[in-house]
């Protein structure tokens, strides 16, 4: 099992790289969503998948008397869904009035800091 989530890890991470070289906000912004669920896969499938057994020791034991899940790439996990969804709001609302500002969201076309007139800078070298 731990095999193919290596795969679609990998995957998830291929896919979100590309996302992130576009140059339209929304396609950034889903390469972004795509890189933290990457991410959070492959801190799950780092602690190892056991589904078996619970993440806590029983009452009455001080020690684990069996094998036991490992809770820490759990909270981790949980932990990392809450900022992710937080920042891609945050970056949602941000695309949205860059939107509203500009009337585009390819990046290209966002170029205020320069003025119409003179050459543009190089944009490869």
């Amino acid at each position: 099992m731990e095999a193919i989530l290596a795969v679609v890890v990998g995957i998830f991470f291929a896919v979100a790289a590309y996302l992130l070289m576009s140059k339209h906000l929304i396609r950034i912004l889903l390469g972004a969503v795509v890189l933290s669920n990457a991410v959070n896969l492959l801190i799950f499938t780092g602690g190892r998948l056991t589904r078996e057994v619970p993440p806590f020791i029983p009452p009455g034991l001080t020690s684990p008397d069996g094998p036991i899940a490992n809770p820490l790439p759990q909270a981790l996990v949980l932990t990392a869904i809450v900022i992710a969804f937080s920042i891609f709001a945050f970056l949602l609302v941000l695309a949205y009035r860059a939107y509203q500002e500009l009337d585009t969201d390819y990046t290209d076309d966002m170029r205020l800091a320069e003025p119409e007139g003179d050459d543009t800078p190089p944009l490869r070298y």
